[in-house]
């Protein structure tokens, strides 16, 4: 993730922007029709990144999952025993 330096906006639509960043209040910047990036409040941004943290972990608990299902697999207490755990 890129930063930078929040500094006095010189312009009155800058400034009008950041003063509209609130929790769940995201702020669109477009150009025409499309748009090119979201501003979000910083609280926001903390349950974005938990959410994906969380996300990450169940697709990885799926896994594991499904590769403990696979033929061949050992089961952990063999795997104990082998090394005198």
């Amino acid at each position: 993730m890129s930063r930078t330096a929040a500094r006095e906006p010189k312009s009155p639509h800058s400034r009008g922007v950041l003063a509209r960043l609130a929790p769940g209040q995201p702020v669109r910047i477009r150009k025409g029709k499309k748009t090119l990036g979201v501003l979000i409040a910083t609280q926001d941004f903390m349950l974005f990144e938990r959410l994906i943290a969380e996300e990450e972990d169940r697709l990885d608990v799926k896994a594991a999952m499904k590769a403990l299902k696979e033929p061949g697999s050992v089961p952990l207490e063999k795997v104990r025993a082998e090394l005198g755990l």
